[in-house]
């Protein structure tokens, strides 16, 4: 009952600050020039949420970044994700699925602002490859999960990558940064229940991995090396949640 509640509240919370936000979203989109600072908005609207979900959240940045722009590639297990993203050391733009763009009013801004992307259309995913190089070539970091959505059934083990990301990274010379999301498939899991848990969060961006050298040869070898490292730091972080699942299997197979 009690949980019931708390993601009632929280419920409560992320829509109100759509409400309260919405306005500034609408006046600032009207204007190319202004439209770069809706990454203000972005920022206020998941500290609040998650500072009144009383969800910390620690950031590692273990890199030296600049203007960029970078390739932000995160492993994707909850919408949770999208939040955490926020706090990202530079501004971005986000890629997401098509239908994003249908939701009342998150989906205006998310199709005003963002690339969006229909996965089960060859023309839709050129059209997206063609908006990432846009971007790009404008001087704006992208924010992907290269997983193609929340695809993988056993989290923390993420699904295999897609190269959209990598190859839009080689072709305009800018790094890839790896970024891993450890936990937030246990305080959001995508079960269909949106049952929320409160505990720490985390997230990690890692040191970037320069482009300028490679090819279309190295595309491969770009998509596993992010893979590995975002891989190794989601086990490395859940390894207490391994045990701790494990035990209780343990425990329910033992004999009585």
């Amino acid at each position: 009952m009690l949980n019931r509640i708390y993601c009632l509240y929280a419920a409560f919370w992320f829509l109100l600050m759509m409400a309260v936000l919405f306005p500034f979203y609408f006046v600032l989109i009207q204007n190319k020039k202004w439209r770069k600072h809706t990454h203000i908005l972005n920022r206020i609207w998941a500290r609040v949420v998650l500072g009144m979900c009383f969800i910390p959240i620690r950031v590692e940045r273990r890199g030296k970044y600049d203007k960029g722009p970078y390739v932000f590639c995160a492993n994707h297990f909850s919408y949770l994700d999208i939040a955490s993203m926020t706090f990202a050391p530079a501004d971005f733009m986000f890629t997401g699925k098509a239908s994003l763009a249908k939701v009342p009013g998150l989906g205006y801004i998310f199709r005003k602002l963002h690339i969006t992307v229909d996965r089960f259309s060859k023309e839709g995913r050129k059209t997206a490859f063609d908006n990432y190089l846009k971007a790009l070539e404008e001087g704006k970091s992208l924010a992907i999960f290269p997983e193609g959505g929340i695809c993988s059934k056993q989290p923390p083990t993420m699904a295999p990558f897609k190269q959209g990301a990598f190859a839009a990274a080689i072709e305009k010379k800018c790094p890839i940064v790896p970024v891993t999301i450890p936990y937030n498939w246990i305080i959001l899991p995508d079960d269909g229940k949106f049952i929320l848990k409160r505990r720490p969060a985390m997230i990690i961006f890692h040191e970037p991995i320069v482009t300028e050298d490679l090819t279309e040869d190295d595309l491969e070898t770009l998509k596993n090396k992010t893979f590995n490292i975002i891989q190794e730091e989601l086990y490395k972080y859940n390894r207490d949640e391994n045990r701790q699942g494990n035990a209780q299997k343990d425990r329910a197979f033992s004999p009585a």
